[in-house]
């Protein structure tokens, strides 16, 4: 049988064997359903801009290192590894037993073994401009050029930064950094997206684009739990249904075995206003909220070089502060998001970050006593003769400004909302050019300089991410400081004065620290929770 018709035949019977829960147990098959209501980008670790790219990519690649439930660094490809004493060149002794999945175009079908230079090559894949990726950042400002990767040997790989970053490994762990290799990747160039080829505990097998993606077991997957190689899966079926309501009804029926979020349409059926499984669905399956590293926030523009900045009102610090105590976020949280989501009473850093402590980074409780009183101070007596300020969001978020903008109404603030598309506004923010905005921030890795980055004097727009034009020389010395610090504990320590000086100054006014939501059905256990939202599905069992 000719090799595509053989594949499209053996495709077909993973589709209908997928299709059907009670065949596929009857034949002794355990197959993940999910859905995603949005098309996969790209499956090729150089393109894992969005979470459902590195949901995937995560099932089919490893990298050097990878995070624990607990965001702890720990070894994947790399068994070890050694940190010179300036923190400049990182040395990782790999595992001699890792295998690429099988594929046609090894020898003989077979996979053969993960070496260093196979690092060398994926690693310069996300600096080579050739390739365009999205992940050019995670060495863009760390390595002088392709000469600072090194396979000292087939074990044994080196990186050599220009700088030290003590973060470094974290950001090893991102999808972006996970090896593929260069016979595969050259044979079909951009096509890798959809014919990936890794070392992960399930292989690629067929996708048909906004209907379907079938991923099987690597039969020989390196890791194991105890004496059993994992995965316990035999395969993961996604299904692509765009509309949240009908997936959701999906996994009602059971035709799901996993749903994320809640979304607003369907959020009083589920949740209670206190954030608890309402009575109609308690039993019927699991319901697990955890900690997700993203700060939801209000950002105000303070670079006073913009005259936007210098005729508007949220210039004086007083009134900035003023807005943040006048904000009633546990309110918001409750009946906007159904408890979903915590309070923003401490910094910019959000919950669930290693290093985070509420009692040492203070934020801002509701308090409109105080709010009025500092706006009083900044010359606008329950708002009195302050100008109107146009808060801009997108469509997404309406609710929850439109929900601020009667909080700052009743101080006497006179508050515009103004509706954008998503990318109009991104466009806006990174160019300076929105003097009050709604926006997000969420972990690329778990670490919190990637938070306080947004506010280094050397990000400033267009190239960087200090949208709110954030300027402080001490906030600066601390954050070059932080890199030179090893001790992580100390780190934490640096991290708190970065964020309280943020804080204080008031150009961000963070309202949520949000949470995941992870429904399962009874059946499924094993599925790793990370504040990261990183889906893991090699330990999943199902019953």
């Amino acid at each position: 049988m000719p090799r595509i018709i053989k594949n499209i035949f053996y495709a077909l019977c993973v589709i209908a064997l997928c299709s059907c829960s009670p065949s596929a147990e009857d034949n002794g098959k355990k197959v993940f359903n999910l859905n995603l209501d949005q098309n996969l980008t790209s499956m090729d670790p150089a393109f894992a801009r969005n979470q459902y790219a590195i949901w995937m990519i995560n099932q089919i690649f490893n990298g050097l290192v990878q995070i624990d439930s607990a965001l702890n660094t720990v070894p994947a490809i790399a068994k070890s590894w050694e940190v010179s004493p300036d923190g400049l060149s990182y040395t990782f002794h790999l595992r001699n037993d890792i295998s690429f999945q099988d594929d046609p175009l090894f020898k003989n079908g077979k996979g053969r073994k993960v070496v260093a230079s196979d690092f060398v090559y994926s690693f310069n894949r996300l600096i080579d401009p050739k390739v365009g990726s999205s992940g050019g950042w995670i060495f863009s400002d760390k390595v002088k050029d392709i000469h600072n990767f090194v396979a000292l040997n087939d074990t044994t790989f080196k990186i050599n930064l220009t700088k030290p970053f003590p973060a470094f490994l974290n950001l090893l762990c991102t999808q972006y950094c996970m090896v593929v290799p260069r016979e595969v990747v050259e044979h079909y160039g951009k096509d890798f997206r959809s014919h990936p080829v890794g070392t992960g505990p399930f292989r690629f097998k067929y996708w048909k684009e906004d209907e379907i993606l079938v991923l099987l077991k690597n039969e020989h997957y390196w890791e194991k739990e105890g004496n059993v190689r994992l995965p316990y899966l035999d395969a993961v079926k996604v299904t692509f249904i765009s509309d949240k309501q009908s997936a959701f009804m999906n996994f009602i029926k059971q035709d799901l075995d996993y749903f994320n979020s809640v979304d607003g349409s369907y959020r009083d059926d589920i949740l209670t206003k206190s954030g608890n499984m309402t009575s109609k669905y308690k039993g019927k399956f699991q319901l697990i909220k955890a900690p997700y590293l993203s700060t939801e926030y209000v950002g105000i523009l303070v670079d006073t070089s913009k005259s936007m900045v210098r005729e508007s009102p949220l210039r004086f610090k007083k009134v900035r502060q003023a807005i943040n105590y006048g904000i009633d976020k546990a309110k918001l949280v409750k009946y906007l998001r159904n408890g979903i989501g915590i309070p923003a009473t401490s910094g910019f850093v959000p919950s669930g970050m290693p290093g985070f402590d509420s009692t040492l980074v203070k934020g801002y409780h509701y308090d409109p006593v105080k709010a009025a009183r500092l706006l009083a101070e900044a010359g606008y007596p329950n708002g009195r003769e302050m100008p109107e300020v146009t808060l801009t969001t997108s469509t997404s978020y309406k609710d929850l400004i439109e929900f601020i903008q009667g909080e700052l109404n009743a101080l006497g603030m006179k508050v515009k909302v103004d509706v954008r598309p998503s990318a109009s506004l991104r466009e806006l923010m990174a160019k300076n050019e929105v003097n009050f905005f709604r926006g997000s921030w969420i972990a690329d890795y778990p670490d919190a300089e990637n938070y306080l980055s947004v506010f280094y004097s050397k990000n400033k727009v267009p190239f960087g991410p200090n949208y709110t034009g954030y300027f402080n020389k001490d906030f600066d010395q601390l954050f070059v400081e932080s890199y030179y610090e090893t001790d992580a504990k100390k780190r934490y320590v640096l991290n708190r004065r970065m964020d309280n000086m943020v804080i204080e100054n008031a150009s961000v006014v963070p309202i949520l620290y949000d949470q995941s939501v992870t429904m399962l059905q009874n059946n499924i256990s094993g599925y790793s929770i990370n504040p990261l939202s990183w889906m893991i599905l090699k330990h999943v069992k199902k019953k």
